[in-house]
């Protein structure tokens, strides 16, 4: 039946007939929960809309709620500033969650307090990671995701985006694998799986599995087929503070600074002085970086951050999420107390919007131009998350679709702009819920899934004007 529907929807879409939302949503498998929104920005009025109230997981679109509460909460010139300080002896450094502090960032601070005079640290050296408190992973981040790097800890302590790159080798002729990692990293990755063929493998349910321990210690277990290069790993770093520990003892010898006490975690109760500072880029690029690519650390860290600014106490996933719903209803007007939000990524499963809700944050985002939120979207073909994305990517589509998108396990969404063939704005909401494919109905290399036929028909038919009810 799928197959006769999409070779309809093929023909009709480059045709002046229109075809039905049923009809395309009949696309998608058994099973599936739709959400969609559709509204004509110039007129507020809706033009489709299908179980629009219904709560499901945003996912990556609830970016876009934490994107307007940081631009209206947050100044334009707003930076995460790390500080260096002397206090008596002691030499402390405030970490403030800045997700795109580096090692050379570190250094140059080190640098700075050297050129400043300071040779021996006759105290100790302090890890200041009071700006943020409580959970580093949001209530329903899952536990088989937490080693890889798009969910790497929201903390305060954050260096090198809280994430390191391996890889790992296959030996086909011993049947082992062996692992790589850049000597200055100090973490642990040890390997027991296997290489094994690609039949073996699919007969025997032997996947590559990671197992994480204390002190940022990596496991690899299970088997991967041979490769002729090495595949590359991602890990997220489960102990930020034990990692910054062990790269400020080799930075200190890099600069010849000597240590007499040890390195702690916290803040000495001396006052302390000024001696360095080093910036992130401010909050505009910052978001840009949050909604073009989807990256969840600066999400999470901004929401923590606007909890702490919001309240005038450590940031947490609690707190911002409050500073968040108090900024919407109180500077926009929009309620979201139905709105189920424990982070500010969308990564944790316990998120829940309605189409409605994002589509009345797309509005207010799309009233006021000035926020400069609209700009940072993906654009359908060009950039982004939406460069690659099948469904969208060619023409007509190509360039006209302007959306932050959201991917979860059983969760395709979108949530932007599209521009008509007659140039005419649309607003649209889309969350599709509990999609899975059976065995039997998985596409073929060459094939595409039905989500993809979904998308392609629905945004091909808005872009035409043909979609009816």
């Amino acid at each position: 039946m799928r197959p006769l529907i999409l070779s309809l929807l093929l023909c009709v879409s480059f045709s002046s007939y229109a075809v039905s939302l049923p009809t395309i949503n009949a696309l998608l498998p058994e099973g599936h929960q739709l959400a969609l929104s559709v509204v004509d920005p110039s007129t507020n009025q809706t033009r489709h809309t299908f179980s629009a109230n219904k709560l499901l997981p945003p996912a990556s679109t609830q970016k876009l709620v934490t994107a307007l509460a940081v631009t209206l909460t947050l100044p334009e010139h707003f930076r995460f500033t790390t500080q260096l300080t002397v206090a008596q002896d002691n030499l402390v450094i405030h970490f403030s969650g800045d997700p795109t502090l580096t090692r050379s960032d570190l250094k140059g601070l080190l640098q700075q307090a050297r050129q400043k005079g300071i040779r021996v640290i006759k105290g100790d050296l302090w890890i200041d990671n009071t700006a943020f408190s409580g959970y580093e992973r949001a209530i329903g981040w899952p536990w088989d995701i937490l080693g890889v790097c798009y969910s790497a800890p929201s903390s305060a302590v954050v260096l090198e985006h809280n994430c390191f790159q391996g890889s790992i080798y296959t030996d086909s002729r011993k049947g082992t694998t062996r692992t790589f990692v850049p000597e200055h990293q100090p973490v642990t990755v040890t390997t027991d799986a296997r290489t094994v063929s690609r039949n073996e493998q699919k007969r025997t349910h032997c996947e590559l599995e990671l197992y994480t321990y204390e002190h940022n210690r990596y496991h690899l277990s299970g088997c991967l087929p041979p490769r002729k290069d090495p595949l590359p790993l991602k890990f997220a770093l489960q102990d930020p503070t034990h990692y910054v520990k062990s790269v400020l003892n080799a930075l200190l010898r890099e600069t010849g600074i000597k240590l007499l006490g040890t390195i702690r975690v916290g803040k000495p109760v001396y006052r302390s002085q000024l001696i360095a500072s080093h910036h992130s880029v401010t909050r505009n690029t910052l978001l840009n970086k949050m909604l073009k690519r989807s990256d969840n650390l600066i999400a999470d860290n901004l929401l923590k951050t606007l909890g702490r600014k919001t309240y005038q106490v450590a940031g947490t996933f609690q707190n911002g999420v409050a500073a968040v719903k108090e900024t919407l209803l109180e500077k926009t007007g929009i309620d979201l107390k139905t709105a189920v939000l424990v982070d500010g990524s969308g990564l944790s499963r316990n998120n829940r919007m309605t189409a409605e809700q994002l589509i009345a944050v797309l509005s207010y985002i799309y009233r006021h131009p000035e926020l400069g939120i609209l700009d940072m979207l993906p654009v359908a073909g060009i950039d982004g998350t939406l460069r690659y994305r099948q469904s969208v990517r060619k023409y007509p589509i190509k360039g006209k679709l302007r959306a932050k998108t959201g991917t979860l396990f059983g969760s395709y969404n979108l949530a932007g702009l599209i521009e008509t063939e007659s140039g005419k704005p649309l607003l649209v909401a889309q969350l599709v819920a509990n999609y899975h494919l059976p065995e039997s109905e998985k596409p073929t290399p060459r094939g595409a899934s039905p989500i993809s036929q979904f998308e392609y028909a629905l945004y091909h038919a808005l872009f035409k004007s043909e979609l009816t009810r």
